[in-house]
């Protein structure tokens, strides 16, 4: 099934995060916990955390 795209603009940590992402589903199965531990700091970094 294909899938739809969008176009959207994003800023530089955005795009970073999708890449992670995208690099992360392509190392799976086998996977890499690096890329898993990347994308994940990544997205932490984006976040608004209650203070």
């Amino acid at each position: 099934m294909k899938q739809k795209t969008k176009w959207m603009k994003v800023t530089e940590e955005e795009s970073e995060l999708l890449a992670a992402i995208r690099n992360y589903n392509k190392s799976f199965p086998d996977g890499y916990p690096e890329l898993l531990w990347f994308a994940q700091q990544l997205f932490d970094n984006m976040i608004r955390q209650p203070y």
